[in-house]
């Protein structure tokens, strides 16, 4: 299995992360084997929770208080990460994206059966954030204050994300 990583730097008002890097697990679930019910249900296994089943937001956004993670479970989508110049992924079915508190994301096309399954690994009210001057330092300070999570959200207590976020 690949993975990518990838440190999201600031970006006008979108603060990326400072300690934590963009990573994109390749074909995880090639096959998909597992039921869009069974991948939720190893996410809540794993605390991360508030799962939903849509597409990205065609929209820079990102969460300031919460990590997030994407399970692609059907198509392809091409995702910019960080802002109007950030890094631009194609993210397919089988991948997974764990995107650090404070990296912004957006959709730049993707397939007509593209979807994703999101969850979270904190038991907060999930904050959106859009890259206004408003919201940024609050935002920073935020982010600073999220810690790891308990567990991988694919592969739990030793999973691979200890690998990059120490």
């Amino acid at each position: 299995m690949e993975i990518i990583q990838k440190m999201i730097s600031p970006q006008g008002y979108f603060p990326g992360n400072p300690h934590y890097p963009l990573l994109i697990y390749k074909q995880v679930f090639s096959g998909m084997n597992e039921s869009p019910q069974a991948i939720q249900d190893r996410l809540e296994q794993n605390h991360w929770s508030h799962s939903w089943v849509d597409s990205i937001y065609d929209f820079h956004h990102y969460h300031s208080n919460t990590h997030e993670v994407l399970v692609i479970i059907s198509g392809e989508c091409q995702v910019q990460f960080g802002g109007d110049n950030g890094s631009i992924y194609t993210v397919k079915q089988g991948d997974v994206v764990i995107l650090p508190a404070g990296v912004a994301h957006k959709s730049l096309s993707m397939t007509d059966n593209f979807r994703c399954i999101g969850a979270y690994p904190f038991d907060v009210g999930i904050d959106m954030n859009y890259g206004n001057s408003e919201e940024y330092l609050q935002a920073l300070k935020t982010i600073k204050e999220v810690g790891l999570p308990k567990k991988d959200p694919i592969f739990g207590e030793k999973g691979l994300i200890f690998n990059y976020w120490k």
